[in-house]
Formats: C-alpha cells, structure tokens, sequence
C-alpha cells in the first residue's frame, strides 16, 4: 500500500479561505493601521470563507490527505454546515465589537486576527478525520480564545476569566491526547473510520482496560470543551469576565466546535456501548444542574452562561439514547446524530441573537450588568428588547420562537425511536424548569423599572470589573449601543431564527448528511 497522501486543494479551499483572512487581517494592520480597514478585511475573509464551504460542500464529498482508504480529511455536508455556521458567527461577533473596538477597549489588529485564527479552527474541525486532526483543530479554535477573554483592558474580571480558561482548557486537552494516545495504544490506529471498523471486527478490544480508560478520557476531555457537567464551573466565570462579544463567540462557535469533535469520536470511532451510558449521565446532569442553577442568577451573562449549559444537556440527549440496544439500530443512531447537529445549529443562532440584544441595550465596552438593568428595557429600546424576548422564548422552546420548539422535538423524537422514553421525560421536565428563568427575563423587559432610592444614595455594589451606574436605565441612552453593526447582526439573527423555525428541515437535512 502507497503511503504517499493525495491532496485535493478543491477541499481545502474553506480551509485556505480562513487561514488567509488571519493573514489578511496581520497585513492589513500592519500596512494601513486603521481599525475600520482591518475589521473589513476579517468581515471579507469571513464572507468569503462562507461562499467557499457553501460552493466546495454542495459538490458532494471530498477527501484529502489520504492513505489507502483512510482519510485526515473529509469533507461533506455536514463539514460545509460546520463551516458555513462558525463563518457566519465570527462575521456577527465581528459586527458586535464594532462599539467595543470604537471604544478602545480592545486592539483591533489583534482582536480580529485571533478571531479569524479560531475560525480557521472551526471550519477546519468539522472536516477531521484523525484523532490528531481533530484536536489540533480544536485547539486551533480554543488557543485565541484565551487572549480574546483577557483582552478587555483595565478589567481584572477579564484576566481571571482567561486565566481559568487556560488552566480548565489545558486540563481538558491533556486528557484527550492521553485518551488519544491510549487508543493508538490499544489498536495502533488513530483515523476515526478505522477505530470503528476495529471495534466492530475485534470486540475483544472492548474488554482491555486500556481501552476502557482511553475511551472515557476522551469523552470526558471533549465534556470540558462543551461544559458539560460536571466539568462545567469554568463557563459562568469565563464568560461574565469576558467582553460582551467574545462571550458570544464562546457561547455559540466555541461550545459548536466541542459538540462536533465529541459527536465525530461518537459516531465514527468510539463503540456505542460504551459511550452510550456515560453521554446519557452527563445530558441528565448538564440539563438539570444548568436550569436549576440558572433559576438564582441575578447578572445577566451569567444567567445565559448557566443557559449555555442547560442547553449543551439537550445537545448531548439524543446521543444517550446509544446506551440502549434500540437506539444502536441503523436508524435510530442516524437520528440521534441528525438531531445534535441540528439543535447545536438551532441554539447557536438563537444565543446569538441573545447576546446581541444584550450588547445592543448595554454602552459600548461594558459587561452584562444585572437582570434589574433590564427591567424596563422594552420601554426605552422596544425592537432590541422584543428580539431577545423572541431569542428567550426560542431557546425555551415555546412559540413563537419556533426554531426552539422544532429543535426540542427534534431531541424527544430521537429519543423516543431510539427506546429512551425515560430521557425524553428528563428532557421535558427540565424544558419546563427552563420557562421559569427565560419567562421571568422576558416578562422583566417590560416591567417598570427599579425605582433609585435618591441622588445621593451610593451605588449598588457590584462583581468585579462591572461598571456601577445610580440609573439602571442610563444604560439605554448611550448613543454607542445604537451601532448599526450590532442592530444589523441583531436583525439577522432574528431573522435567521424565524426562517430556521419555518423551515427547520433545511438544518435536519444538512445534518443527516
């Protein structure tokens, strides 16, 4: 057999695309110096990134670097809906830190070149076909991130965001090149496809407790990439400390990335059996500790933070259902797979849209603030405020957030044909447990505002490195929130999620593939 790899350049041109927005981007800083111009050299490498997967992912599957039958990469459909969606969201985020880079708060060189660098990790990571692919993607797309949360200045919230990042992120990549090598260990193969294969031809595999060991290091290194729990306390801390805008991209891409590389481990190489019970464990945990946690969150980016984990718990339901004999059928296992690709797909657009009625009723260059500066909001700043409600009432699941709902039902169905009825009633009741906080947010928009005990009363304390205001509503009236980035990210993100909830068998078709 050749070990000579063959290289279609037609397949890596989305790849080429993102890695040469980052160049783009360092030239452009360097030569012209000026913010405007670099953030659109990112936002024409983004834009370019999307037509390039779009084009090369409609021409059926392609594969590269290959040895015999075995193949580093490959991609499909499904690598083309990674790409296209972690395009588009580094597009949005680059829209939401208009005001943010206008404030000076961030570098705007660097800013958007770690942005295009983790991109490039994203698109390249939905097309891994090897355990070394998939992780040097993956580390691709996290690495940056630990600058970007630590790159708000003068904010000591921000360093100790980063810092627990790191030092969470470097533990949990240390454990999935152990689980990594392990496997190498125990088979001597590390392309997904091939690790299936020898599972499946030599089930004796499965009784050596090296393989034992290798297989739950793995899935549990890529649980701290999703936040699942329990490996889940970095991402409320991380996120609060982190600029409005990277906090998005954590939420939406970098949480998209880690549902990708566990479903690729579970799908192609990891045996069913073994993954099943442990997937199932973490989705009951991830969904209840989530919303039970989120129900006593008072700052904003921290209830949505608690959310994102909630809502990682749904991602990972569908796959729970490999731990009964009737969901490892043919069809309930492509159902099951269908379904977390496409709820990932559905949330990330919906949390979006979130964090960008959030940074578009919040001044330039602060954080979150607390649930009592919403109050009132809709008051003020009425179409702002009506799209997180739509972004609130979507991820509850309810109508008329429809790209919700058609994403919950996608979830219980897969679990009911794959024979676990027991994890869709776990599904539905903490769907319910859910409403309590997201309804109470979006009632709170429309509230009336906290009245402020006098001119003379102090500030209310406040977390560290949030900016404390005697007006809860003075945050409304900055002229810098009214960016017409941020309000067109806004509209696209809503209108996304309203197409999406009309036509969700766009995303479930996409994703089975």
């Amino acid at each position: 057999m050749s070990v000579v790899q063959s290289v279609d350049n037609v397949a890596l041109l989305p790849a080429y695309l993102a890695a040469g927005t980052a160049v783009l981007v360092l030239l452009a800083d360097l030569l012209v110096a000026r913010a405007r111009v670099t953030v659109a050299a990112a936002a024409l490498g983004a834009t370019a990134t999307v037509v390039g997967a779009v084009l090369v992912g409609s021409g059926g599957e392609r594969r590269t670097f290959c040895v015999g039958s075995d193949c580093s990469y490959v991609f499909g459909g499904r690598a083309a809906l990674v790409a296209v969606v972690v395009a588009l969201l580094t597009l949005g985020v680059l829209g939401l830190s208009g005001p943010l880079l206008r404030a000076g708060t961030s570098p705007a060189g660097e800013y958007c070149f770690l942005l295009a660098a983790s991109m490039t990790g994203g698109v390249v990571l939905g097309a891994a076909g090897d355990l070394i692919t998939l992780v040097v993607a993956l580390e691709t797309l996290t690495l940056p991130l630990y600058v970007l949360v630590g790159l708000r200045r003068g904010s000591l919230a921000s360093i100790e965001a980063a810092v627990t990042f790191f030092v969470v992120s470097v533990v949990a990549t240390t454990l999935t090149l152990l689980g990594a090598a392990l496997l190498y260990a125990a088979t001597g193969a590390l392309h997904l496809g091939r690790l299936g294969a020898l599972f499946a031809e030599r089930p004796e595999l499965l009784d050596l407790p090296l393989t034992t060991a290798a297989v739950a290091l793995v899935v549990l290194g890529l649980a701290f990439k999703v936040a699942a729990v329990p490996f889940h306390a970095w991402a409320p801390a991380t996120y609060d400390g982190a600029p409005l805008p990277v906090a998005a991209y954590l939420s939406t891409a970098s949480k998209l990335g880690g549902v990708v590389a566990l479903l690729a481990v579970v799908q192609r190489a990891l045996p069913a059996e073994v993954t099943g019970p442990v997937l199932a464990l973490l989705a009951v945990l991830t969904m209840t500790v989530g919303n039970l946690v989120a129900l006593r969150q008072r700052r904003t980016v921290r209830l949505l933070a608690w959310s994102s984990v909630a809502q990682a718990g749904y991602v990972l339901a569908p796959l729970g259902a490999l731990a009964l004999a009737a969901g490892r059928t043919d069809d309930a296992r492509a159902a099951a797979y269908a379904a977390a690709v496409a709820y990932a797909v559905f949330f990330v657009v919906l949390e979006l849209g979130a964090f960008a009625a959030v940074v578009a009723l919040r001044p330039a260059g602060a954080d979150g603030g607390t649930l009592d500066d919403l109050r009132g909001a809709a008051r003020r700043r009425p179409w702002p405020a009506v799209a997180l409600a739509l972004a609130l009432v979507g991820l509850a699941g309810l109508p008329p957030g429809l790209a919700g709902l058609f994403a919950k039902v996608t979830v219980v169905r897969s679990l009911l044909d794959g024979g676990a009825g027991w994890l869709a009633l776990v599904v539905a009741v903490n769907a319910v447990i859910g409403l309590a906080y997201y309804l109470k947010v979006t009632a709170a928009l429309w509230a009336a505002p906290v009245p402020v005990a006098g001119s003379s009363a102090g500030p209310a304390a406040a977390a560290p490195g949030e900016r404390v205001t005697s007006d809860p509503l003075s945050a409304y009236s900055a002229p810098a929130g009214r960016a017409w980035a941020v309000a067109a990210v806004l509209a696209v993100a809503t209108a996304a999620a309203l197409v999406l909830g009309v036509a969700p068998q766009l995303v479930l078709d996409l994703a089975a593939r």
